[in-house]
């Protein structure tokens, strides 16, 4: 059986990818076809349910829960990893709601959190999450909500942060923050979305115990990224919730969406969400 995969070129990605899908663990005869792009680019091919496993934003995941489950592995959650809004000058918290601010897709989780702590702020623009701290530095945006790497270069670019919406988050929950999740797509057989938890898993352990086996993979697609940053990167967002979510981490998700849907930021969302 042949599925279809998608996922980020981002070194967390790469890095609980790699065994599966260069056949270093048990896929149980399933075979992946590739599909790597920006998680922004992933969620919208989910909302069209035309992809069979995907990384997506746990944002997005909320408007397309009838159409996916998701995997109790690979998930980017944790703690002291939220997004940060950043600025070139020193902004107060009573002004944040009138800035314009560069965001990096309407449906990322970072815009679910802006949303949840700052609900009057309406002045939003998307960008490629990599072209955020350019707009904010020339001054085309006043703000910007930056992920991934760039949270260990915005200093270089002569940027402040303004506020941590991580932190805001776990002062407001005591809860880890679910950035991204795996979803498997709810019309395959029972067993076959079974299978694809399973294989997830023993590609995030054998990422755990064989680190350095993913390295060509990784560095390949981080590209000019310095390797410091690169492992930054991966120790940022893999952790044991990558490994399983267990109770606390699926506890954490259904506090997200609870508080989302309270604020009116997202529908309710279906209770069957896990694969079991």
């Amino acid at each position: 059986m042949k599925l279809t995969l998608g996922f980020s070129t981002c070194p967390n990605d790469t890095f609980i990818f790699d065994a599966m899908v260069h056949n270093r663990i048990d896929t149980e005869n399933i075979e992946f076809e590739l599909v790597m792009a920006d998680v922004e680019e992933l969620n919208r091919m989910a909302f069209k349910a035309e992809i069979d496993i995907t990384k997506i934003s746990y944002h997005a995941y909320a408007y397309i829960a009838d159409s996916y489950r998701l995997l109790n592995s690979g998930s980017a959650l944790g703690y002291k990893n939220g997004p940060l809004l950043v600025s070139k000058h020193k902004v107060f918290p009573d002004e944040i709601e009138y800035l314009k601010i560069a965001i990096p897709g309407k449906h990322t989780t970072a815009n679910l959190l802006l949303s949840i702590a700052y609900p009057n702020q309406k002045n939003k623009k998307e960008y490629l999450f990599s072209d955020i701290e350019e707009v904010v530095a020339s001054g085309e945006m006043d703000a910007g909500l930056i992920i991934h790497e760039n949270r260990f270069t915005y200093q270089q670019k002569g940027l402040l942060k303004v506020a941590d919406l991580g932190e805001f988050w776990e002062t407001k929950t005591g809860m880890a923050i679910p950035l991204g999740g795996i979803v498997v797509n709810r019309k395959l057989n029972l067993e076959v979305q079974k299978s694809v938890n399973r294989i997830m898993k023993r590609s995030v352990e054998y990422a755990f115990e064989n680190p350095k086996a993913s390295y060509p993979f990784v560095k390949h697609h981080a590209q000019a990224m310095d390797d410091n940053v690169m492992q930054s990167h991966i120790n940022l967002y893999v952790n044991e919730f990558t490994r399983d979510l267990g109770v606390g981490g699926r506890k954490a998700i259904e506090t997200l969406y609870r508080e989302a849907f309270e604020n009116m930021v997202i529908p309710k969302i279906r209770e069957d969400i896990f694969v079991e």
